[in-house]
């Protein structure tokens, strides 16, 4: 007999007072509820019930034990409970963070199709290049670019990525090109503000360490996509990640480089405060998400 068994029967006698009562709940005779508790008090080898003509009565260590049963069978039920719930439906709210330009190009535009897939699901994105603090502001999850560390969060990689130096071709035949980070000095590099973060510089790789380069431009924002618009005009060169890059560059109107310098990962990952119990319609759009990134070509489009 498995110990579940056993701690549920004991759990049902202590409720129903008898085992009598216990056995019509499971469906089998009375005489099985009592074997059941003499096997997990032989197995213990401590009292947990005294029996009298009166009926059953918990001992000091059987109102213990009673206890952390009653918490151990809730877990249980609930595991159990929230994957089928998983596996049948997805409701209620999911609140979502993530980096303005990565949440318009590659999250909203598959909300409509989710959705589709879970009609009883509704959906609230805030899309800002600002990181929030999920708990304290309500969000289920959020998507980052980069590492996390909060030890308070669980992450999910999504899709790999890096960061890498790029710029038209037209802008490196006027300024040449840079042959090692320390070089960018010499360029026009655009870089988000403080407001925008990045206030450490680029990071780069050498000899095995990161070191972080401090740039500088004649423009700097806290919008992402806007460097973006202003490197792909040839205006200067950016510290972009491959998932945005990735069209440009097939078509040859962007170009890297400094790449033996880059950057190791900035892994693309879903995040979500630690939690017992994951909720379903997280795991089930973070599921989504991995899915369409992973799909052969998707990144290039």
């Amino acid at each position: 007999m498995d110990r579940y068994t056993e701690i549920r029967s004991f759990s049902l006698v202590a409720e129903k007072g008898s085992f009598a009562g216990a056995a019509l709940v499971e469906g089998v005779n009375p005489v099985v509820m009592g074997r059941r508790l003499d096997i997990l008090e032989s197995r213990l080898g401590v009292r947990l019930m005294h029996r009298s003509t009166r009926g059953l009565t918990l001992t000091a260590l059987g109102e213990q034990f009673f206890d952390q049963c009653q918490h151990l069978l809730r877990e249980f039920d609930m595991i159990e409970s929230s994957i089928t719930a998983g596996r049948q439906s997805v409701r209620g709210h999911l609140v979502v963070s993530a980096p303005a330009a990565f949440g318009r190009r590659h999250i909203a535009p598959h909300a409509p199709s989710f959705r589709e897939r879970y009609p009883d699901l509704k959906l609230s994105f805030n899309f800002t290049d600002s990181v929030v603090d999920l708990v304290r502001e309500g969000y289920d999850m959020s998507i980052r670019i980069g590492e996390v560390t909060d030890p308070n969060y669980v992450t999910v990689p999504l899709f790999p990525n890096r960061r890498v130096v790029c710029g038209t071709p037209g802008y490196f035949e006027r300024h040449g090109i840079p042959r090692s980070p320390e070089e960018l000095a010499k360029h026009n590099c655009l870089a988000f503000n403080l407001q925008g973060g990045q206030q450490r510089g680029w990071n780069f790789i050498r000899d095995g360490k990161v070191v972080s380069i401090r740039v500088e431009g004649d423009l700097a924002c806290n919008d992402g996509e806007l460097l973006f618009s202003w490197v792909k005009q040839g205006i200067g060169i950016g510290w972009r990640s491959t998932w945005e890059i990735q069209a440009e560059l097939k078509r040859g109107t962007l170009v890297t480089v400094l790449d033996e310098f880059a950057a190791l990962s900035y892994p693309i990952q879903a995040v979500y405060p630690q939690q017992r119990f994951l909720p379903a319609k997280v795991r089930h759009f973070i599921d989504y998400l991995k899915e369409i990134y992973n799909q052969p070509g998707y990144w290039e489009g």
